[in-house]
Parts: structure tokens; sequence; C-alpha cells
């Protein structure tokens, strides 16, 4: 019980995935199915959908701008402050991670920390550093998928099909990713100037129910 209380959050989070990212495997299987069906082609198994470069082509065009959202707000919350969010380190106070070298020293603190200068330089933008590069892996993936399947649609048609260099100046490639990045910016824009003003009672996302607006942060 214990285990579950300590780490509730992320059990469920992961239990909403799995079921989100089988929901989208068996209904979109289903469309695939519907689509075989009216041009006369053979159905396709659910295990060949699975490994299909349409359906992997969703999945990481969506993992893409996920962790691009992440990536940037950690590390423009790192930079810049909005007065009033929740979502906002507060500008009147100094740097929260000062004489880093001293608290290097402390036994909590990780002990990467007091390996040297370059490992604390390091560790110190690892959130951010880590969260770009899952950005980058997904949208080489969400690049090679969506190429090969732009590619069985050309010679299905008759054309001839891009190579996979070729497709990345492709628009269809860029449209799908820049309808996902404008939402992703935008909801966090949202959830910064909302947070201002409304608040969600126990919450860290959340300033305190009774703090003033101009508060800063979650104090």
């Amino acid at each position: 019980m214990r285990f579950l209380k300590d780490n509730g959050l992320t059990i469920v989070l992961m239990l909403l995935f799995t079921g989100s990212i089988i929901g989208q495997l068996l209904t979109g299987w289903q469309v695939a199915l519907e689509d075989a069906a009216r041009h006369g082609q053979p159905a396709i198994d659910l295990g060949g959908y699975a490994a299909s470069p349409q359906f992997i082509a969703t999945v990481f065009e969506n993992w893409e701008s996920e962790f691009l959202q992440m990536a940037a707000y950690v590390v423009l919350t790192a930079m810049l402050v909005q007065r009033g969010s929740a979502e906002s380190k507060d500008p009147d106070e100094g740097p929260r991670d000062r004489d880093l070298d001293a608290k290097a020293h402390d036994q909590q603190a990780p002990a990467i920390l007091r390996r040297g200068t370059f490992w604390r330089a390091l560790y110190s933008r690892s959130l951010g550093i880590v969260l770009g590069l899952l950005f980058l892996l997904s949208f080489v993936l969400h690049w090679v998928a969506s190429a090969r399947a732009a590619a069985e649609e050309a010679l299905e048609h008759g054309d001839t099909a891009q190579t996979i260099l070729a497709y990345l100046g492709d628009a269809q490639l860029w449209f799908e990713s820049f309808q996902n990045w404008q939402s992703e910016f935008l909801s966090t824009a949202v959830l910064v100037v909302l947070s201002i003003f409304l608040r969600q009672r126990e919450s860290p996302e959340s300033k305190p129910v009774a703090a003033p607006h101009r508060q800063t942060g979650t104090g």
C-alpha cells in the first residue's frame, strides 16, 4: 500500500497511457480494415497494423509534440517569468540554485554533483537535455515512418516514391508536426495565464486557493 501511495500519480498516468494507446491501436486497425474493404484490398491483421508505418507515424507524431512541449517548457521557465502565474518562478527572488558548488557536498544531494564542475553543469541541465533528445528521437521516428507510409501510398497510385531524405522537405511531414506543435504551445500558454486567476485545490500546479493573484509560483 505504501508503494501505491508513493507512486500513485505515475501508476495512474501509465495506466491511462496504456489504455489510450490500446484504444488508438484498436480503433486505427478498425479504420484500416474499413479502408481496405472499400478498396477491395486484403484485410490486415492486428499485428501487421501495429507494425505498419501508418500506425507508427501517428504514435510518434504525438510523442514528438509532447516532448517538444515539455522540453521547451522546462527550458523557458528557467529563463523567463510570468508574474502571478503558478507555473513561473518568482521574479523578485534570487536564483534557486546559487551556491551549487557548496550545496553539492550535502550528503543528501545527488552523488553526481560531487564528481566535479563538468558533471554539475551537465546534471543541472539534464532534464531539458533528455527531454530534448526524446523530442529529436520521436521526430526522427515520425519522419521515417511517415516517409514509408507516403511511399506505400505513392506506389499504390503508380507514382514515384520519395526517398526518406527527400521526404524531410515534404509539406505533409511538417503539416503533421505543426498541427500538433501549435496546440501544445497554446495549451501551455493558457495554463500559465489561467493559473494566475484560477485555482485547483491541493494541486502542486496551482497556487493555494487563498493566494492573491499577484503571487508568483506555488509558494
